[in-house]
């Protein structure tokens, strides 16, 4: 039986949720400029009061809503049927399958064309991809229990999680999930998943 703190916890991050994915969607379809404050405690029947509770700004609430996830319940399944003898470096390779999906590498690249029109937003955008990097340094920990090395443990993550940019923002000639050929300006982009192959065969062997 779930207990009230429990619910209390889940109601307020359905609620945040719900406040950044509005912001989010009223930049994509208005720009930074076109709209206010108001406008999103009106499209998901909040209080500007609510919206103080959880948020700074509007940026703040757009940049959160790029990353938001709706349903965490999968992603949650599947960390638990991870063997319990995996390798660190194993663990890492399921956790970025899972957390890199179309759907978020597209909406990162929403962001961050945002974050080039409105600099203002570009904080906030360094911001989420911050606390991914940081969510996965929490669940690798979580799921080493002190079996590896903390310093190993660091350098996994830092190095995968620090291509994530140039790999949204188009320095690196990869075709993104859902990208075709003709889609990408290079004819010599690679496939995300022989990508992500290529980048585990470098740390496997130590560079």
């Amino acid at each position: 039986m779930m207990t009230k703190q429990t619910l209390r916890h889940i109601k307020k991050e359905a609620t945040e949720q719900s406040l950044a994915i509005a912001a989010f969607e009223l930049a994509l379809e208005h720009g930074l400029d076109g709209f206010v404050v108001e406008d999103i405690v009106q499209k998901v029947g909040y209080s500007r009061r609510t919206f103080a509770n959880y948020f700074t700004c509007k940026e703040e609430a757009v940049a959160m809503g790029a990353t938001a996830v709706h349903n965490t319940t999968e992603f949650e399944n599947l960390l638990t049927q991870i063997p319990p003898n995996t390798s660190l470096l194993d663990v890492l390779y399921q956790l970025i399958q899972m957390q890199l999906t179309a759907d978020l590498i597209g909406r990162l690249r929403e962001l961050l064309l945002l974050s080039k029109k409105y600099p203002v937003l570009e904080p906030h955008f360094l911001g989420v991809l911050h606390q991914m990097q940081t969510t996965a340094q929490e669940t690798l920990l979580d799921l080493s229990n002190g079996n590896d090395d903390e310093v190993y443990t660091y350098l996994l993550i830092n190095a995968v999680y620090g291509i994530i940019l140039p790999l949204i923002d188009g320095r690196l000639n990869v075709l993104l999930p859902g990208q075709k050929k003709n889609d990408h300006p290079s004819t010599k982009a690679v496939a995300f998943d022989e990508f992500l192959e290529t980048m585990f065969g470098y740390l496997r062997k130590g560079f």
